[in-house]
């Protein structure tokens, strides 16, 4: 089976193989290779993987090795045909212990400003990512703050009172937190400071 023909032409795999230099890596870890012995899985193609693993937020490198054969545009980027076999898992990591994680964080730089450079990314899209906090907080004793006068009962009104003293009493003391100005906890009062 013909890969080439299988990757359409619009495909951003074509487009990322068509613009960006992974050769370069060959340089960069010349000294970590020896001259005898097995032969190894070509630096580009480990740096290919790698970039899959990130681009398609593939969860371990096991899954990632798993999947690449399910994948012919994945397996047309890496140069493996149909029949190919794909490499053991272990391969990453021990080009990551061989190479270093410093050398990969630069090599994934450099793989992105490429892409920078070839138009592949817009800024059109952010993404952000975000991480669990502890709170002491109820999903029900969250309130709107913009609909407190009208939709809450009088024991809500001293409530709100209170929150305005709290609120006033932290921004005599903020030095700089993003406050949520309609989301607070009646539970949590840590939740309304951090915001």
């Amino acid at each position: 089976m013909d890969l080439e023909q299988r990757v359409p032409r619009t495909h951003l795999l074509r487009r990322i193989q068509e613009k960006i230099d992974f050769n370069f890596i060959y340089a960069e870890v010349r000294d970590t290779y020896g001259s005898k012995g097995n032969v190894s899985i070509p630096p580009p193609v480990i740096l290919k993987m790698m970039l899959l693993l990130v681009l398609y937020n593939v969860r371990s490198e096991r899954e990632l090795i798993e999947t690449i054969p399910m994948r012919l545009d994945w397996l047309w980027l890496l140069g493996y045909d149909i029949d190919s076999e794909v490499p053991d898992h272990s391969v990453l990591s021990k080009a990551r212990a061989r190479w270093g994680g410093e050398a990969f964080w630069r090599f994934f730089e450099r793989v992105v400003w490429q892409c920078v450079e070839a138009g592949l990314v817009d800024g059109s899209k952010i993404f952000v990512d975000s991480s669990l906090v502890d709170a002491n907080a109820s999903n029900n004793s969250v309130i709107d703050t913009r609909s407190l006068k009208v939709q809450l009962q009088e024991g809500y009104k001293k409530l709100e009172a209170r929150l305005e003293e709290k609120r006033a009493s932290i921004e005599s003391t903020r030095i700089y937190v993003k406050e949520n100005s309609r989301y607070i906890s009646t539970t949590d009062p840590q939740m309304e400071e951090n915001g």
